[in-house]
């Protein structure tokens, strides 16, 4: 009886084993989408007990390497070290890339600095937070309170302060009630 019941379950071992469909591992694939995703998201940035910069955006995709997507837009808002809000940067996309510490806002970028009337359009713009710096190497037309330049390539801080034009294309006054 007792034999019968160890040859039963070698049997049913045996059985269940030989049943198992072959898989090519060369077909597997990893997946590489979102781990994780949010939605309206408020992330602020501080440094000493100060807010520096606050992030919003209306969706967030997370992914294994660290890296983030903000696919539906994204708002960067800097601010002085009084806390008064100094600079806003929106963008139709953004991307922030973990191994470099850099965002990326593409589509309609727009960055204004409010205390020194300053604004920019562009397709694309990076920001550096470790060097507190943004830059471009698309075409960018800035208006400097009643001038108008176009240029391909852009620097700034990312208050957009101070900023210099790699190539200028052109410039102008703007009439009243132009403005970009």
């Amino acid at each position: 009886m007792r034999y019968r019941f160890f040859f039963r379950l070698i049997l049913l071992g045996s059985f269940l084993i030989s049943c198992r469909e072959s898989v090519d591992l060369d077909e597997l694939k990893v997946y590489d989408g979102p781990i994780n995703s949010a939605t309206n998201i408020f992330l602020v940035h501080s440094d000493s007990a100060i807010v520096r910069s606050e992030i919003t955006a209306a969706k967030n995709l997370q992914f294994l390497n660290g890296n983030e997507e903000f696919p539906e837009g994204i708002e960067i808002k800097f601010f002085t070290i009084d806390g008064q809000l100094e600079t806003t940067m929106r963008a139709d996309r953004g991307y922030y890339l973990k191994n470099e510490n850099l965002y990326r806002g593409e589509g309609n970028v727009q960055i204004k600095n409010l205390l020194k009337d300053q604004s920019l359009q562009s397709e694309e713009i990076f920001w550096n937070q470790a060097e507190k710096k943004i830059y471009t190497e698309k075409f960018v037309t800035i208006q400097d309170k009643q001038t108008l330049f176009n240029g391909t390539g852009m620097e700034a801080d990312d208050s957009f302060s101070v900023y210099s034009l790699k190539e200028v294309r052109d410039s102008r006054t703007l009439l009243p009630g132009e403005g970009i």
